[in-house]
């Protein structure tokens, strides 16, 4: 990694293996575009604030966070919208003086090795997180939709689970932070039906029925 990380804050996490689309209109984060489009990959790192607000700097942040990989530009008048995909997880070291975006001296943590018996874990948090996401749907609370095609990779597939997992932003930087698949996964499950029991509480009427892991239906931009 280069001496220095260029950072974009958010109020949401981003995991690897996930899209994420931005639209930029700030002077500080438009000049950060400029910097990172000089390197090949386009790369920039992603961290949740912690405290703060998006627009206007000042904010406070987390220090573990995912590189973003940009793949499509466009530049409509007035601002720029980039689409960009969460690749490798990092930890920032030290932060920098913002001049005039976020910048951090910053080290990657290793990929997360995937396990052949791990599938059965795998396999029931995607079985637990398409029904909870069904729930969701059928009362009108809907982020991803629960028929959501997930890659053929094992290890790409249970980072984007935790990415539609129906879960917290705090509950999403544990996630963030495993270290293992199996941790994830394990968490992934664990907290998808804490919210599960949430969600039964609030519509106690709803059906019981489980969605099909893998099955058929939009996939990821």
């Amino acid at each position: 990694m280069d001496d220095t990380l260029p950072v974009f804050p958010l109020g949401s996490v981003l995991f690897p293996y996930m899209p994420l689309q931005l639209r930029l209109f700030e002077e500080r984060y438009l000049v950060m575009l400029s910097k990172v489009l000089e390197s090949e990959p386009a790369e920039f790192g992603v961290v949740l604030i912690e405290r703060g607000q998006e627009v206007g700097g000042g904010e406070q942040r987390f220090t573990v966070g995912t590189l973003a990989q940009i793949a499509q530009l466009e530049a409509p008048e007035g601002h720029v919208v980039l689409v960009a995909v969460g690749t490798r997880r990092f930890v920032v070291d030290e932060w920098m003086p913002d001049n005039p975006f976020p910048e951090a001296h910053a080290s990657l943590l290793p990929p997360l090795e995937w396990d052949h018996a791990l599938e059965p874990l795998r396999e029931e948090a995607e079985t637990v997180v398409r029904r909870v996401l069904e729930l969701a749907a059928e009362n009108g609370e809907q982020e991803w939709p629960a028929d959501l095609q997930l890659s053929e990779d094992p290890s790409a597939a249970s980072w984007q689970l935790a990415g539609i997992a129906p879960v917290g932003p705090l509950d999403q930087i544990t996630l963030l932070r495993s270290n293992s698949l199996r941790n994830l996964l394990t968490s992934v499950i664990s907290m998808t039906r804490d919210v599960e029991e949430t969600y039964r509480a609030l519509w106690p009427d709803d059906g019981q029925g489980e969605s099909t892991p893998g099955s058929e239906g939009d996939d990821f931009p």
